[in-house]
């Protein structure tokens, strides 16, 4: 009895595998190399992706017309340098939540009005969060003809994500930017409205006190090679793993004296 039990404790020990151990386990290498090839095309979008962002900002500021034009062409304009003029609207500002240097506040969006009527929606900076009431800064309003240089930046269509909260236009608080509720919030409508943003990397006669301008974010996280080598080493480990498996199997077990 102590042989047979042993001998069959010996051999359950070495059972070899089954065809369901094969299919598990090619469906789960699929999947891991499937994912490792997902994340190396990702690679190659990102990267080429910040290619083009960086040429782009690299090229010298151009006329409203120019980058209007590209619009009409693609409706892509994004991060391409732009240069404008006309007179702020500061009593439409809205304000969009935002962090700066690790600190809490505001983006002010304000409507830029040029000579010709048409309207530009500038993000003209970061302001601390105190600072949302213009009444509380300790600096005024930049008045007068002003020349901005700065960023075009595509509107968001929709709400990137269910976890950001609604924006809520009645006290100007916005939580994404979404392009057509401001310029309603803003009063703009029609033809007068450019149908993009512009982000301000400098204001010509703007004082040292107010917003910071340049606040846009251009360096866009790239760890796809990484994510890419963890699920082929994944897919590599699983191999090993069943080869192990089944060459333990395929050992056959030494006979109990």
């Amino acid at each position: 009895m102590a042989d047979t039990t042993g001998r069959d404790t010996q051999s359950s020990r070495y059972r070899r595998p089954n065809l369901v151990f094969f299919v598990v386990v090619a469906v789960m290498f699929a999947i891991l190399v499937s994912l490792g090839n997902w994340q190396v095309r990702r690679l190659e979008w990102k990267e080429g992706l910040i290619g083009t962002i960086e040429q782009r900002i690299r090229q010298e500021p151009v006329e409203l017309n120019r980058i209007l034009t590209r619009w009409q062409d693609s409706a892509d304009v994004e991060y391409f340098p732009v240069r404008l003029s006309g007179r702020f609207r500061h009593g439409d500002e809205q304000h969009f939540l935002a962090t700066h240097n690790g600190q809490s506040g505001w983006y002010l969006y304000t409507p830029l009005e040029m000579a010709d009527g048409r309207v530009v929606i500038v993000n003209r900076g970061f302001v601390p969060f105190d600072f949302k009431d213009q009444a509380v800064r300790p600096w005024k309003p930049v008045q007068g003809l002003v020349t901005i240089t700065g960023l075009a930046r595509n509107p968001l269509t929709e709400k990137p994500g269910w976890v950001v909260p609604e924006n809520t236009p009645a006290d100007s608080t916005w939580y994404w930017k979404d392009f057509a509720g401001m310029a309603k919030a803003m009063g703009l409508s029609g033809d007068q409205i450019v149908p993009f943003f512009v982000d301000a990397s400098a204001t010509e006669n703007q004082s040292a006190a107010g917003p910071v301008p340049g606040v846009t974010r251009i360096v866009l996280p790239n760890r796809h090679l990484e994510y890419a080598l963890t699920w082929f080493g994944l897919a590599a480990a699983l191999v090993a793993t069943a080869a192990f498996v089944v060459w333990r199997g395929m050992r056959r077990p030494k006979a109990v004296k």
